[in-house]
């Protein structure tokens, strides 16, 4: 048992925000923690943390439990670098290597088998296995590792923090907390600002980490793949679920709908109750058993009428008329950017084709050009080179990442009515409600709303548009979880032509036919859902690791597949990684025997021959950890 919370309460105030919270955090449970904003999320993971004082309740500990909480904000030391605060967390086995060092030229000064030799020699002793119990020869490796899986490879140990993005702070400090390794990780939002490869290897991280989990996330594909459990906070309380995200959401559905249908039939057997001993309470025959029938009604206790969740945003999407068959038609597009006194080249001879009634999601690394290869498809950005077709007929609706064509002077009404003047202040107030823009906030000036509000007005002006063509860049960055879902289920009734960037995996799984992954060399086509895409991107790793034996000619860099210069490095990459892997063979079987010469009784009251042959067991240890970072690091592992 890690923690244990048996009917915690808070307020503030007046304001309540949980009663009657319980629920336990055993050995390496992985919890997700989800709930609309201001539902409590922040204030239960504080008094689980211990940052809070619960109002009333009782909150269980398990012994010498260590608790790490990643912050909104990061709470990394301006003052530090990238090298100071992942070394940080093993300050206690540093120091004890300081001391080891030490402890050597001191015995090295004293004639062996003297009492003050003996001292200090079992002192080493000691302090070495403190040392060997906490990994202190890994510790670069672990370092190593973590830096690199969150993203930090190309970015040189000294960098100061200050210097660091926000979303470059937010890693490091998950890097931090992982090298803790807590008994329990909190985690709020830690999906945020990672790219896919990063998410990924975090997932599978997490999914291996030897401790409790309690995250907040948006992220549904994350919860999905990563949580056993599910806990809702809603309307003061917790509702633990069993499985991931999707199975949370069948299964809060189901529960609400049985908890109705309970409640109407129990309100019906009241309402027959009370009619029965209204008819027969003052006829002699049947008073009786209207006495009888009121005594029951008395002891009956009433099930209050469960609580619909606030309603969620409603979005739609439709058209009036259909376009040719082919509506987008792309080739040998090139993109250039400026860059200080010259330009960069984003991508270049880029193919592309979108057929009438297709979805696709367009993906690539961050930076690539994805924002920008739309943006010059629909005429907001100029290309250098290449044929841009649109099939007759097309009418396309654009979603922006930013809030750019926003106008943030005008009032979320006048937004869409200056747009569509020729719809009835109704028309514009519906669709408005429908986005959840509702009340007074509809007086609200665009720049005043929030991010999420904004998001939901950029929706209001996609379904007005009636497009038969839907362009989407990052769509749900804003949206909240019963936002997405709706988003999910508008889209995936959409009949018309779809293409969107996300880095939201599970609408990417729910809602694109195809992925089109976007490369300095061209745009690659796979078809299916986001799972499909990873299933195909697999089985093409493994192909491109056996041995090309039939050479072929130059592929055109439109089509995405290798060049003779990408196959010499990958097969040098291969090369490496065989070298790699008998050297740290060997170096394994020179640790073991190092280590059994060591253990020798002989050898360990020699100090100098201890002293010789634990430097060589430090080398190849050191060199070790070197090789395995180095494999971990070409190899993906």
């Amino acid at each position: 048992m890690v923690i244990t919370l048996e009917d915690i309460s808070k307020s503030f105030g007046a304001n309540l925000i949980l009663t009657g919270v319980t629920a336990r955090i055993e050995d390496n449970d992985k919890i997700g923690l989800v709930g609309i904003n201001g539902a409590g999320k922040t204030t239960l993971l504080n008094i689980i943390y211990g940052e809070l004082e619960a109002d009333s309740g009782i909150i269980a500990r398990g012994p010498d439990v260590k608790i790490g909480y990643l912050r909104q904000d990061s709470g990394l030391s301006e003052g530090g670098t990238v090298d100071s605060e992942t070394r940080g967390v093993f300050r206690a086995l540093l120091e004890a290597e300081e001391k080891l060092r030490e402890l050597e030229h001191k015995i090295a000064g004293e004639a062996p088998g003297t009492p003050a030799s003996n001292a200090l020699t079992e002192q080493y002793n000691m302090l070495q296995s403190e040392f060997d119990a906490g990994d202190g020869y890994l510790i670069d490796v672990k370092i190593s590792s973590v830096l690199g899986g969150m993203g930090f490879a190309d970015i040189p140990r000294e960098t100061p923090v200050s210097v660091l993005s926000g979303g470059e702070k937010t890693r490091l400090a998950i890097c931090k907390l992982l090298l803790e390794s807590p008994a329990l990780l909190i985690l709020d939002e830690p999906t945020n600002h990672l790219d896919f490869k990063t998410l990924s290897w975090l997932e599978e991280y997490l999914k291996a980490y030897r401790g409790a989990l309690l995250v907040v996330s948006h992220d549904r594909y994350f919860l999905d793949k990563l949580c056993g459990h599910i806990w809702d906070v809603f309307d003061h309380q917790l509702s633990a679920y069993p499985g991931g995200y999707s199975d949370y959401v069948r299964l809060r559905d189901e529960r609400f709908t049985r908890r109705l249908k309970e409640y109407e039939i129990q309100q019906q057997q009241i309402a027959d109750m009370k009619d029965f001993i209204a008819r027969n309470i003052v006829r002699a025959s049947t008073t009786g058993r209207a006495k009888s029938r009121q005594k029951a009604l008395d002891r009956m206790e009433p099930a209050p009428k469960p609580k619909l969740p606030p309603r969620p945003a409603v979005f739609s999407f439709r058209y009036q008329r259909e376009p040719v068959k082919d509506v987008l038609l792309v080739s040998g597009l090139t993109v250039s950017v400026p860059e200080g006194e010259g330009v960069k080249t984003l991508f270049e001879g880029v193919d592309f084709e979108m057929p009438r009634g297709s979805k696709i999601a367009l993906i690539g690394a961050n930076g690539i050009g994805k924002t920008s290869f739309i943006r010059a498809v629909i005429g907001q950005m100029p290309h250098d080179s290449g044929n841009i077709e649109w099939g007759r007929g097309t009418e396309i609706s654009y979603f922006e990442q930013g809030d750019e064509l926003l106008d943030a002077s005008k009032t979320a009404l006048g937004e869409l009515w200056d747009r569509f003047p020729r719809e009835y202040e109704h028309t514009i107030r519906t669709k408005l409600g429908h986005v959840q823009i509702t009340g007074e906030n509809i007086y609200k000036k665009v720049g005043e709303l929030s991010g999420g509000e904004r998001a939901r007005v950029k929706m209001a002006i996609l379904s007005l548009s009636c497009g038969n063509v839907l362009i989407m860049d990052e769509p749900t960055n804003h949206l909240d979880l019963a936002s997405k879902e709706s988003l999910d289920k508008a889209l995936g009734e959409y009949t018309g032509t779809l293409l969107i960037i996300s880095h939201d995996r599970y609408l990417l799984e729910k809602v694109p036919g195809a992925i089109a992954e976007m490369g300095r060399s061209g745009i690659k086509v796979y078809k299916g859902g986001y799972n499909s895409y990873l299933e195909q991107k697999e089985r093409e790793a493994a192909s491109a690791e056996k041995p090309v034996t039939v050479s072929a000619p130059k592929k055109s860099a439109a089509t995405g597949r290798r060049t003779k210069k990408q196959r010499s490095e990958e097969a040098a990459g291969r090369a490496r990684i065989s070298a790699l892997e008998k050297r740290i063979e060997e170096l394994e079987a020179a640790v073991w025997a190092l280590e059994n010469e060591i253990a020798d009784p002989d050898i360990a009251s020699d100090f100098i021959v201890f002293r010789e042959k634990y430097t060589q067991l430090e080398e190849k240890r050191l060199e070790l950890g070197s090789a395995l970072g180095e494999w971990s690091e070409i190899s993906g592992e």
